[in-house]
């Protein structure tokens, strides 16, 4: 996605500074938080095949980190930043439920992270949005309480997913407008399909 100013990206940033997405690394991910306690966390080649599909998905939707200037999906093997990104688990079953649930808890950089709202609300609307491209009925998104606004956030995630319940549809555009997710531009009159996230 050209034209993303990068106003930290270091020019160290080399190839060598990233793992590649074949690569499962658990010393440059976040360690599984509270969001996966009790779930099947995926490992291994189970990990990347599924953050390899997040790399296509995030690409199609835009789902770009504004700060290094790359698609989200890359943080997780950006070495400078082992303890930040993306861990996923399959739901547990419970409460005779038959839905197939990914659950997916995003790990800011620091705690403060300016983005990790419009971020996890992307990755939320992304998944979900094209849900045919991956074997789960829903993707649940979280952000890690490292974060200062986790609770707002995820409660924020949580009512858009009660909504995807309730209706099958991924909050519009004009719905996220009503929730203070951003405000209106030309590209809002254009097929949602094709807007960032």
């Amino acid at each position: 996605m050209p034209g993303i100013p990068r106003p930290f990206a270091g020019d160290d940033a080399d190839e060598e500074t990233f793992d590649e997405y074949d690569e499962f690394r658990p010393d440059h991910l976040p360690d599984p938080g509270q969001f996966l306690r009790g779930a099947d966390v995926l490992t291994g080649e189970e990990h990347c095949a599924f953050h390899r599909l997040t790399r296509d998905i995030f690409e199609e939707r835009g789902v770009y980190d504004a700060t290094f200037g790359y698609n989200l999906a890359r943080l997780n093997l950006d070495s400078r930043h082992p303890d930040a990104g993306w861990r996923y688990a399959r739901a547990p079953d419970g409460d005779g439920a038959d839905e197939d649930v990914l659950l997916a808890e995003f790990t800011p950089t620091t705690e403060f992270c300016p983005q990790s709202d419009t971020l996890t609300v992307g990755a939320f609307r992304a998944w979900n949005g094209l849900s045919d491209r991956h074997g789960f009925d829903r993707v649940s998104v979280a952000v890690a309480p490292i974060h200062h606004e986790s609770t707002d956030i995820n409660e924020k995630l949580r009512n858009m997913e009660r909504r995807l319940d309730d209706d099958g549809t991924v909050e519009s555009p004009e719905r996220s407008r009503e929730s203070g997710e951003r405000s209106r531009g030309p590209a809002d009159d254009a097929d949602s399909s094709s807007l960032p996230f």
